[in-house]
């Protein structure tokens, strides 16, 4: 079982920047695509962005693109979410989740098979 927790969160203001930071206990995370999901209080999980195991593929989510960047770094088994420019609309618990099964960017929590805890991002305006 690979342990996943996400760090990073906070509250900022409209506008300004953070990275969150996806960390697992098993080294095998560096071989499994890992995707950033993100859900508001009364919403369903969203989908934010994708990464693939070596980094060479990725894929955003239309809210986030040109904002928000994803990238790993497997010597350090973490994936990284860049979030710059944000809105108040960003403000939800942010999940990063790993797919052993590499399915191919999957943009479905249901594709993914490992879940942390989830860290708070709230964006004041």
């Amino acid at each position: 079982q690979v342990q996943v927790a996400e760090s990073g969160g906070g509250l900022v203001q409209a506008g300004d920047s953070l990275r969150l930071s996806c960390s697992a206990s098993e080294r095998t995370f560096s071989s499994y695509a890992v995707g950033w999901f993100r859900q508001a209080p009364g919403q369903e999980r969203e989908f934010v962005a994708a990464i693939s195991w070596s980094g060479m593929n990725i894929y955003y989510s239309d809210s986030v693109k040109g904002r928000f960047t994803i990238s790993r770094d497997n010597g350090k088994n973490t994936v990284y979410l860049h979030m710059n420019s944000l809105k108040p609309e960003d403000t939800a618990v942010y999940y990063c989740a790993a797919d052993r099964t590499n399915s191919g960017l999957a943009q479905v929590p249901e594709e993914y098979d490992y879940w942390g805890q989830g860290t708070q991002v709230t964006v004041s305006s």
